[in-house]
């Protein structure tokens, strides 16, 4: 005969949340419901899940391509950039310089340290554009939603901070490597790994990292205010627009991401121009057992003030141009 009891199994069945309120419950269920749907639209429509797995890959592969092949693209521009910074009187102006390079050297003169840009850039991207998506989830969860959305700013600067200081660790030996290159004359180094040799043969592994500090001083502010300002730019930009972001079409949404990288690249130039002239002579110039400081101290006396922003034009015009392409490649790979 059944019991009129309800029996262990179904107590557990239909108790076993520990909401208070039946309401809790039937809001639980429908985020359940909502996130398989979610997940299975996605699938089904090719997009990435948001902060999942293939999320962060996906970045971390747009961050290695748009900086990769962006940097190595304007090496001319920044072979011209390094070689005023350490010597203004080399050349009077930058057609000038190309031209007396491509007398000289021919083609492959004019994209001297291109192998080291490919290799540290596409490293510093990786790192750099994958680790600003972790890095801005983990300071979300951490602070809360509300927090994260009423310091919206202050946490896309801290995660581009956090993102930028290891990136930079990757990229300080392949900088060392290209500013040397292009800097001696003839090329010291026939190729990257070369280089690489050569500078650890001479001061040990520690020669490879030797503008690590002054490279932090340029990037992490470089990066702060890349993505920040281009964060803010963009929301102003569809703010203005009549539609919303999810109204316009990829070809639009990438155009609008090329607009504000191209803005947010003018602001980091002129930003992070003075640690960039002092990146470069550090590399070309510190010597070996030469303390930071001094180093430091022994260059600005050399250059001055007004010497900290030489280049600063044909920086802003190759900065502005890299970032947009980059924040437009990063954005096509990452839809």
């Amino acid at each position: 005969m059944p019991s009129i009891y309800p029996t262990q199994e179904t107590l557990q069945t239909n108790f076993s949340q520990r909401q208070p309120f039946p309401a809790w419950s039937a809001v639980d269920d429908v985020k359940q419901s909502y996130g398989k749907l979610s997940t299975k639209a996605q699938a089904k429509t090719g997009k990435i899940e948001m902060f999942s797995p293939k999320y962060y890959a996906a970045c971390t592969f747009g961050g290695l391509l748009a900086c990769g092949l962006t940097h190595t693209a304007v090496t001319p521009l920044d072979l011209v950039k390094c070689r005023r910074q350490v010597d203004p009187t080399l050349y009077k102006g930058n057609l000038e310089a190309w031209k007396l390079i491509y007398r000289a050297e021919g083609i492959r003169g004019v994209f001297t340290g291109w192998g080291p840009t490919f290799f540290g850039y596409s490293a510093q991207g990786a790192f750099k554009y994958g680790g600003y998506e972790f890095f801005k989830s983990f300071y979300s969860d951490l602070v809360g939603p509300e927090k994260a959305a009423q310091w919206k700013t202050s946490v896309y600067l801290a995660a581009s901070a956090s993102a930028e200081f290891f990136a930079d660790i990757a990229l300080c030996p392949f900088e060392a490597v290209k500013v040397r290159t292009q800097t001696t004359m003839p090329p010291f180094a026939t190729g990257t790994f070369d280089g690489i040799n050569k500078i650890t043969a001479k001061e040990g592994r520690a020669g490879l990292f030797k503008g690590l500090y002054p490279l932090w001083g340029r990037q992490i502010p470089y990066t702060m205010m890349k993505f920040a300002s281009f964060e803010t730019i963009v929301e102003m930009i569809y703010g203005y627009l009549p539609g919303k972001k999810q109204d316009y079409s990829k070809s639009q949404q990438t155009a609008v991401a090329f607009t504000g990288g191209y803005l947010a690249g003018i602001l980091c130039a002129i930003v992070s121009h003075p640690a960039d002239v002092m990146v470069s002579k550090l590399n070309a110039s510190r010597q070996p057992g030469e303390a930071f400081g001094a180093a430091m101290s022994r260059i600005y006396k050399d250059i001055g003030f007004g010497g900290l922003w030489n280049g600063l034009a044909v920086r802003i015009v190759m900065i502005g141009t890299l970032t947009g392409l980059q924040w437009m490649m990063y954005a096509s790979l990452k839809t």
